[in-house]
């Protein structure tokens, strides 16, 4: 059993719901949607970026009005999977801007990129000049995704 899991009431859970719809929800307005009034709001508030259950608050930039909207996913096959090895992968990884995410994969494959630039060209150095660059890469493929279906990035707390 996991002991890393934080004991969460209905309270909790309905503030982690509200910021992650609306992160710039005042506590006034945060204490009357969930039905508590604004000092146990604001302690529970406190507690749950205390303990890393809201680990920040920021902006959700529309990446298609910025231009960005090229994203192509990347399998990775690393040629040394030993911890070591990894640790050098996640380390370059976190240094490239265009890798949204980075995900390490049980399966045919180590990793999985999700990239994200303006167009194919853009794509493609970025695959020259720092994926294909990256420690113990064995070698790539890329899938390009042709329209977002779902990306809301939240997921609902239970």
């Amino acid at each position: 059993m996991r002991t890393d899991i934080l004991d969460l009431d209905s309270f909790d859970r309905a503030i982690l719901k509200v910021l992650a719809e609306d992160g710039r929800c005042s506590v006034t307005e945060l204490a009357r949607r969930i039905g508590l009034s604004k000092s146990p709001t604001q302690a529970r508030l406190r507690r749950l970026e205390e303990v890393g259950a809201i680990r920040g608050y920021r902006a959700i930039l529309d990446p298609i009005q910025l231009g960005l909207d090229h994203v192509a996913f990347v399998e990775v096959r690393l040629s040394d999977t030993r911890e070591a090895a990894l640790a050098a992968f996640n380390d370059a990884v976190a240094g490239i801007p265009e890798i949204e995410q980075a995900h390490l994969i049980a399966g045919s494959f180590d990793y999985l990129l999700k990239v994200r630039t303006t167009d194919m060209r853009s794509y493609r150095q970025v695959l020259a000049d720092h994926i294909s660059t990256l420690p113990h890469i064995s070698s790539t493929s890329t899938y390009v995704a042709m329209q977002a279906v779902k990306e809301d990035g939240v997921a609902e707390v239970t």
